[in-house]
């Protein structure tokens, strides 16, 4: 089975052609972890596709990237073979990269299968010129520069096997780049299935305030999986810097209790 995980905080102006997508593509089961809406992304999410979609809902916000490891546990838990990750606001062309990312998976062998969308990774802003050049320091460092470039999971659809899903603590999801380290130290098969331009994804506008701690946030989260790659104590800061972004809103404690409600 095939399952698509949704992570959806109050994206009622894309959710329904993320939907489409999604069931127009190879996917049977599309898991939105609904989280701090309070817009029609609910209302959405009832109307459409009712027999391929098994919604979680959380009534607060869990922060950037904790979704994915919610919904990762419940496809886990549904014994998915496969396991897309597409953000809630993706409204671009991009069913085809969808169903590459899912042949990596089942054709090619791979683990962890990537979307490139900086195939020139070029790029005039100084802000996204650091966080590419973070990007490559980390896939150099785990020897993966050749293969993938500066493709990294906090960005654009991926897709990881049950595999990989077993041999990584799922609550490390919630930090996408220290999965793609862990990954690469536990020798997972990683590699590049689809390509796409930044700009067809779809994603919605933001400020420049957002844009900046979006930035902070997966810059910081380099960081961090080059130190667990390495073996050492994980900060967030280079050269006396701390990137911390939207780390801080990162509710790892209500991660804690999905995956392990006994505790």
């Amino acid at each position: 089975m095939i399952a698509a995980v949704v992570p959806v905080k109050n994206e009622g102006t894309s959710l329904a052609k993320v939907l489409e997508t999604l069931s127009c593509s190879n996917v049977d089961i599309i898991i939105p972890v609904l989280n701090g809406c309070s817009d029609e992304s609910m209302a959405i999410t009832k109307k459409n596709y009712k027999k391929k979609i098994t919604p979680i809902v959380f009534g607060q916000p869990l922060g950037i990237d904790i979704p994915r490891a919610v919904g990762a546990k419940q496809a886990l838990d549904m014994h998915a073979s496969v396991v897309v990750f597409m953000d809630g606001d993706m409204r671009g062309p991009i069913l085809n990269q969808i169903n590459m990312l899912i042949e990596g998976i089942r054709s090619r062998g791979l683990d962890m299968a990537l979307t490139d969308c900086y195939q020139n990774y070029f790029n005039s802003d100084p802000l996204a010129q650091l966080v590419l050049y973070f990007r490559k320091e980390l896939n150099m460092a785990l020897g993966l520069f050749p293969e993938i470039g500066v493709a990294c999971p906090s960005h654009g659809p991926h897709a990881v096997s049950c595999k990989l899903l077993r041999e990584i603590p799922l609550k490390e999801l919630a930090i996408p780049p220290v999965s793609l380290a862990l990954a690469g130290k536990a020798e997972l098969h990683i590699g590049v299935a689809a390509s796409i331009p930044h700009c067809l994804l779809g994603s919605n506008l933001r400020s420049q305030k957002h844009v900046t701690r979006v930035a902070e946030t997966i810059i910081g989260d380099c960081i961090e999986a080059l130190e667990a790659y390495n073996g050492q104590p994980r900060t967030r800061t280079y050269k006396g810097q701390v990137f911390l972004g939207y780390h801080p809103n990162r509710d790892f404690k209500a991660l804690a209790n999905f995956l392990d409600p006994k505790k």
